[in-house]
């Protein structure tokens, strides 16, 4: 289930300096090169909580805890790990009438006997809305498909709204504490976030939560859904014990086994992925730089499975451990952060102009000699988020300096400009982007450069 989304269609028409090579069928062809993305995951750990998206029962939620049985996946996490957690949750009129809130709980504790020191080096978390003041939130307001962001907060959803203040350096008002001195035997309780409902229409509320944590020895991470009053969160010791139940929330969406031909169910995750952030320089083949295109030149991000565009790339990060009958790999690359660098070079005898986008093509395996559009787009929403980039100019040559875009991109929709840069011949610039990929978007998306044809025709 996807919380419903209010964004309105925004056209854009593909640039003019695109190739085209047939429209049928409201598909657009853009012929075109498309490249596997350079680098890799790196192998930090972070702990994917997403399956349930809908919660409908209190349990367990996601367990690294030793001894849980069925309920646990025993992995032990230390040093640098992340939590990325999503949830939405519909009310129980049964139990608790239209006042019931469900709660998130994040517990920890040491896989030993001595304390070990939790740190919160950077993190994040957001209501789809608000229904008390003080509540950080992000509803799904229709917003255009650009929008530069400046001092005040853009986003369109709770997972625009976190990537957005992970790139920003921003901390959500409920993430108080900063460090906490976990004691052997006894779970310490972390965060207690309320996802409520009352006085919603339709019933319905969603919250994403990422934290970038630093351990001092091995932990065990939990996290918990249960219902309670709306003012106040459950007590610490109704936590404990419902993680000494070793009861789990019913999951959902049982994934297509893993290759399997024909239609696939991705699912959704709940495990311990490999790898949260994605860095490299894109650089031609075997070479340092990168060389301005003569045409678009695309890479994927978040490509996965079925969805590679033709390079046969599949960017998703495969799992340490997972619960069965949920994803086999994190699909989408969810709370992912990519920061890459485009060495750019003007290898021409004249000045050479490219713009930059990151674009939401028809998702395919290719081939890689084009990418599909759509000329109307009224689809649905496949990426809402920030973007941030350096070593832009805007279209007078003014440079932009770091700044971040936000983005609304519909299925089939080429983006819009971020940035664009002028380099005289044999000149080298860096430009730099990075995004967290954002809850609430489907993959796959393209960092694409298009090259503009001077307005002399040369």
């Amino acid at each position: 289930m996807r919380l419903p989304s209010l964004l309105t269609a925004a056209l854009i028409c593909l640039p003019a300096s695109s190739p085209v090579l047939a429209n049928v069928d409201d598909v657009i062809v853009r012929e075109q090169q498309v490249r596997p993305l350079p680098g890799a995951l790196d192998k930090v750990l972070m702990v994917n909580d997403n399956n349930p998206e809908l919660i409908t029962d209190e349990g367990i939620l996601l367990s690294t805890f030793p001894d849980g049985g069925a309920s646990s996946l025993e992995v032990p996490l230390n040093g640098r790990f992340d939590l990325f957690s999503h949830h939405v949750y519909a009310g129980d009129e049964e139990s608790e009438g239209l006042d019931s809130t469900l709660w998130l709980a994040v517990l920890a504790a040491p896989l030993g006997d001595h304390a070990v020191k939790l740190q919160l080096l950077e993190g994040s978390t957001s209501l789809s809305q608000a229904t008390q003041p003080g509540q950080t939130a992000a509803p799904f307001l229709p917003l255009p498909t650009l929008i530069r962001e400046t001092n005040e907060v853009i986003a369109a959803g709770p997972g625009s709204r976190v990537a957005g203040d992970l790139l920003r350096g921003r901390r959500a008002a409920e993430l108080v504490k900063t460090s906490w001195e976990l004691k052997p035997d006894h779970p310490t309780l972390l965060l207690a976030l309320p996802i409520p409902v009352a006085g919603l229409d339709p019933l319905l509320n969603g919250r994403n939560l990422q934290l970038r944590l630093q351990s001092s020895g091995p932990v065990a991470l939990a996290t918990l859904a249960g219902l309670g009053p709306t003012a106040k969160a459950p007590p610490a010791s109704r936590w404990t014990k419902l993680l000494k139940s070793k009861k789990l929330s019913s999951k959902e969406h049982s994934p297509t086994t893993r290759g399997t031909k024909g239609k696939i169910i991705y699912s959704r995750v709940s495990g311990v992925q490999i790898g949260r952030r994605w860095r490299s320089r894109i650089t031609d083949p075997g070479r340092n730089v990168l060389s301005i295109p003569s045409q678009p030149l695309s890479w994927p991000i978040s490509s996965l499975e079925r969805g590679s565009l033709g390079t046969g790339q599949v960017q998703t990060a495969e799992l340490k451990v997972l619960y069965p009958d949920t994803a086999w790999a994190a699909h989408g690359n969810y709370g992912v952060d990519y920061d890459l660098i485009l060495p750019l070079k003007n290898n021409s005898n004249q000045p050479s102009t490219v713009e930059l986008a990151l674009e939401s093509p028809l998702k395919s395996d290719g081939p890689a000699s084009h990418l599909r559009f759509r000329s109307s787009l009224n689809g649905p929403v496949m990426f809402r988020g920030p973007v941030e980039v350096t070593g832009l100019e805007d279209s007078h040559g003014v440079p932009l300096g770091r700044h971040i875009t936000h983005l609304v991109l519909r299925q089939g929709q080429p983006g819009p400009a971020l940035g664009q840069l002028t380099l005289a011949p044999g000149e080298q610039r860096d430009v730099r982007i990075q995004l967290i990929y954002p809850a609430d978007s489907t993959p796959p998306q393209v960092l694409t450069i298009r090259p503009i044809a001077s307005s002399s025709g040369s």
